[in-house]
């Protein structure tokens, strides 16, 4: 298998050629126009056999010319997370470092850099670094960080708790979101626990993406701490009403294109999946849903998503 995007893509593969860029690039995106824009992508879904699997280890999508959007291949592993690179004027930042450790499997650098280098050769810089930070650190996010950990001009951030809060700026204050500036492009950090106790959501202006991580996609919702996962919606759901958010992107598609049903855990194959963003509205149905549960623990089925909660 080889990395790239796959024909059943109708989306953007990779920005139009164009003479190199001379100055900063500007992320302020005053028309919105990003946010509003289409994320219609067929993404690579696994193989009945994987014998016969032809899907690139990585999917690579181009949503413009300065947002990439992974997503490994579910052959290489079940998980299949999504993962985010977003390029700014001084530095980009990778969101997550998928569920695979070793670069023969899953060569996340060897992307990352083809891509990175394919950026700079249209917006020369004469120093340009790379930031890896993570949605959470369950280990099919953070699986292929030692791949990066060696990368000249790199700084990888800890997935734990405190490594997390210090780098970000995040206080005592959850309600407080840090900014994160990657050269001209500001991402909001909120933090996200209930989940796991680290995790953060990253909210994009210039795209309108809320990186939700394993808070909220379409799939198993899985709630360590009852309290935490609402007050992280409650937090969610303020912020999305006062930004323009225009895409809920999680880590995961685990759900059928049927109400209510999910792909059986550890299965390799999701010929009918849903769209990977959610809308506000989405955010919303979440909101509602806990109440209706009101904390019990199982497993609880709704048309977008199931809520797992594991109680202690």
């Amino acid at each position: 298998m080889t990395s790239g995007p796959t024909p059943a893509d109708p989306g953007p593969t990779h920005p139009t050629a164009a003479a190199p860029a001379t100055g900063p690039v500007d992320f302020t995106d005053p028309s919105g126009q990003l946010a509003r824009r289409s994320l219609d992508v067929r993404w690579i879904h696994g193989s009945e056999s994987a014998k016969h699997n032809t899907d690139p280890e990585i999917h690579v999508h181009h949503y413009d010319e300065h947002t990439v959007l992974l997503r490994q291949n579910m052959a290489v592993n079940y998980e299949a997370p999504f993962l985010f690179l977003l390029f700014g004027n001084e530095r980009a930042v990778l969101i997550d470092t998928g569920a695979t450790a070793s670069p023969a499997y899953f060569p996340l650098r060897r992307v990352v850099d083809e891509l990175v280098a394919d950026w700079l050769a249209r917006h020369p810089r004469t120093s340009y670094r790379l930031l890896v930070l993570h949605s959470h650190g369950h280990g099919d996010h953070v699986a292929g960080d030692a791949q990066f950990a060696d990368r000249p001009d790199t700084l990888l951030v800890d997935a734990g708790l405190d490594a997390v809060r210090a780098f970000l700026g995040l206080g005592e204050d959850l309600d407080e979101p840090a900014l994160l500036d990657l050269g001209g492009r500001v991402l909001s950090c909120l933090a996200s626990p209930g989940h796991h106790e680290a995790a953060v959501t990253y909210f994009d202006p210039y795209t309108g993406f809320l990186l939700t991580g394993d808070t909220v996609y379409p799939g198993r919702l899985y709630v360590a701490d009852w309290a935490a996962y609402t007050a992280t919606i409650d937090r969610l759901t303020a912020f999305a009403a006062a930004h323009p958010v225009g895409h809920v992107l999680g880590c995961h598609i685990e759900m059928t294109d049927r109400p209510g049903v999910d792909y059986p855990i550890r299965w390799t194959y999701q010929p009918d999946e849903p769209p990977l963003q959610m809308t506000i509205g989405q955010l919303h149905d979440i909101r509602r849903a806990l109440d209706e549960v009101g904390g019990r623990p199982g497993r609880h089925v709704f048309d977008d998503f199931l809520i797992v909660h594991r109680a202690e």
